[in-house]
């Protein structure tokens, strides 16, 4: 491939589901609280986790992600009824959030990026997390020297779904949108968010669950079959 003329010069990655999987949300927050003899249902930290989600603007991602995370938790803790020492609280939760996610990178993901590495294909990640969430996360799974850039949402406080997420992503390679392919694992999130962009969406769907018409993928290593 190295002798031929490539039509994709960069491959961009979501980060969480995509290349790092964790426990789910509602049971990390019962983990953090339950260290603090806090004991809320599973069922009621989803129900408040979900308010506080749907209650994000975007003027949210706009501040810096100390601050937003300390507001998200506030929420949350608000809606379990949990008074005492709030504000303590809310900070310990994002101060330890990572030390209790059962952090894991998927068993595909080193293969693949070696690959594009040794083809010398640009790589990059797209993240609705923060810049201070990705520089915490890639150590610990060892991938700290494998991306060109990444650009977490407080780079331009527009999250994905929006397309100028991508193109500040693709901005700092110098490529295109039709020279660069996305892979991410959620539809209206990443691949529609990317098509819409101009970029080739990929969906990684590891157990076949979308059924719509997308370009699809099981694994990753799968991607360099559309490189070719």
């Amino acid at each position: 491939m190295s002798g031929m003329h490539k039509r994709f010069k960069a491959v961009l990655f979501d980060l969480g589901g995509t290349l790092i999987k964790t426990a789910p949300v509602p049971e990390i927050l019962k983990r953090i609280l339950e260290t603090y003899r806090v004991q809320k249902p599973i069922s009621e930290i989803a129900l408040a986790q979900k308010e506080a989600d749907n209650g994000l603007t975007l003027k949210d991602y706009a501040i810096p992600s100390g601050k937003f995370w300390f507001k998200w938790n506030l929420k949350i803790l608000r809606r379990l009824n949990v008074h005492k020492d709030l504000r303590h609280l809310a900070r310990t939760i994002g101060d330890n959030w990572w030390n209790f996610a059962d952090l894991e990178l998927y068993p595909d993901v080193k293969e693949t990026l070696d690959y594009l590495r040794e083809h010398r294909f640009k790589t990059g990640l797209v993240t609705n997390g923060f810049k201070s969430d990705i520089d915490e996360i890639l150590p610990r799974v060892g991938l700290s020297r494998y991306f060109d850039i990444t650009v977490g949402v407080d780079a331009i406080g527009k999250p994905k779904p929006r397309k100028e997420i991508f193109l500040f992503a693709l901005g700092k390679l110098n490529v295109h949108p039709n020279e660069a392919i996305f892979v991410g694992d959620t539809l209206e999130i990443d691949y529609e968010g990317a098509e819409k962009a101009g970029l080739t969406a990929l969906l990684i769907d590891r157990e076949d669950k979308v059924k719509d018409p997308v370009k699809k993928i099981r694994k990753l290593t799968e991607i360099k079959n559309c490189l070719e």
